[in-house]
């Protein structure tokens, strides 16, 4: 429920959950999913239209997660994500592991040069839990809680390129896929080169796909089963890349990514031709 991205073609959360689910339940995460993602206030008119819910259960549905303080009212009636979700946010950092760890490697360490950055992977986006903003002028500041399409982000390729490829179309979906700029994968044939390309070279590259100017890389951390449980990049000013700094970044993310499988027992990414379904 931390605050995203825009997402073209997502899913409804209502769709993709078990009949099992208490309904009520159900309803009142969709109204925080879709808030979340709208990433604007909406009036309860217009969350019952784009949910496809009754306006009386919406309503009913909001005014219970008002009184509890997981929505807030604005002057003009509309509604957005309430304070209380930042306790749900802060306990669940707290109970991950990946994140302690990546703050453990940075605690003896000066604000790096450039900008440093944990992810995992939540449906089609990413989620940084950690982000080591750089000395270094970026012009994208990336925030705790922030939502990124997993496709564009640099860690979200990092992550998609280790999981097998069915995996990877149940979380994007089989449209085309959102962009940002100009740049970046806009379907999942271009998007499956891409991540044989990361699989093949150890790490992931982002040119522009989130913002024009920004260049990223990462490489996926892995769990004892080889599996992503999170992502590692670094994020440079296109404008000032120099080869020699490039390879002295992609190093650094390789280490770190390398350090926090190995703290979770997991074994580093090696290069790879293909993966299995």
């Amino acid at each position: 429920m931390l605050a995203p991205q825009p997402m073209l073609g997502t899913p409804s959360p209502i769709a993709s959950l078990r009949p099992a689910l208490v309904p009520a339940v159900v309803r009142a995460m969709a109204v925080l999913d879709h808030l979340a993602r709208q990433r604007q206030p909406l009036s309860m008119a217009r969350l019952a239209v784009d949910l496809a819910l009754p306006k009386s259960s919406v309503h009913g549905l909001c005014n219970t997660l008002l009184a509890l303080g997981y929505l807030r009212r604005q002057g003009d009636g509309q509604l957005q994500i309430g304070p209380r979700v930042m306790g749900l946010a802060e306990a669940f950092l707290a109970g991950t592991d990946v994140t302690r760890e990546f703050d453990a490697l940075w605690q003896a360490e000066q604000a790096p040069d450039e900008t440093v950055l944990l992810s995992v992977l939540d449906g089609p986006d990413v989620v940084y839990l950690a982000a080591r903003n750089g000395s270094r002028p970026l012009g994208l500041a990336f925030n705790v809680g922030m939502r990124l399409p997993a496709h564009l982000a640099s860690t979200g390729k990092a992550m998609l390129a280790w999981l097998p490829p069915a995996a990877v179309r149940q979380r994007l979906g089989s449209g085309p896929l959102a962009r940002l700029t100009a740049h970046g994968p806009a379907d999942l044939d271009a998007l499956a080169a891409e991540l044989a390309a990361t699989r093949a070279r150890g790490y992931s590259i982002d040119d522009e796909g989130i913002r024009l100017g920004v260049y990223c890389l990462a490489a996926p951390v892995l769990d004892a089963g080889g599996r992503p449980v999170a992502g590692v990049g670094v994020c440079m000013n296109k404008a000032t890349l120099h080869p020699d700094e490039t390879a002295r970044q992609r190093e650094r993310v390789l280490d770190t990514a390398r350090a926090l499988s190995q703290r979770l027992g997991g074994l580093p990414a090696t290069p790879r031709e293909d993966l299995a379904e």
